[in-house]
C-alpha cells in the first residue's frame, strides 16, 4: 500500500464538530475543516457524474460534522448536520485534500467570486 492509502493511525472530530483529524501512519497531523469536507465531498451530488456536472456549494461556512463511520478498510462516510451524508472520503482523497489544501481551499474561493456565491448563508 503506498502512503495515501494507507488508513490514519487515529481519525478524530473536534469537540465544536468543525474540524476532521487525521493522524497519519508516519506521525503527520492532519487537519481539515468541515466546510472544505463538505464543499469538496466526492459525493455525485456535488461532483456529479462527469466534470461539467460538478456543482459549486456555498453557504456552509456553519456546517459541522455529525458523523464519521468506516467504510471497509479503504474509507470514511462523512456525513455533516445539514443532512449531506453520501461522501465516501477514501484515503487517498482525504491525503490529496490535506497536501492540497491550500491550492484547493484558494481555488474554491475564486470559484464562489466568480460565480457570485457565498460561504454565508
Amino acid at each position: 500500500m503506498t502512503e495515501a492509502t494507507l488508513p490514519p493511525q487515529e481519525i478524530r472530530v473536534t469537540p465544536d464538530r468543525r474540524t476532521l483529524v487525521l493522524v497519519q501512519p508516519e506521525g503527520r497531523r492532519d487537519e481539515l475543516s468541515a466546510e472544505m469536507l463538505r464543499v469538496m465531498s466526492p459525493s455525485a451530488e456535488v461532483q456529479g457524474h462527469s466534470p461539467d456536472q460538478r456543482k459549486t456549494v456555498g453557504g456552509k461556512i456553519e456546517v459541522a460534522i455529525a458523523s464519521v463511520a468506516p467504510i471497509g478498510h479503504y474509507a470514511v462516510r462523512i456525513g455533516f448536520d445539514d443532512g449531506h451524508d453520501t461522501g465516501i472520503f477514501t484515503w487517498g482523497y482525504l491525503a490529496d485534500l490535506a497536501r492540497e489544501k491550500d491550492s484547493r481551499w484558494q481555488a474554491y474561493l475564486d470559484e464562489l467570486q466568480a460565480k457570485g456565491l457565498r460561504r454565508e448563508r
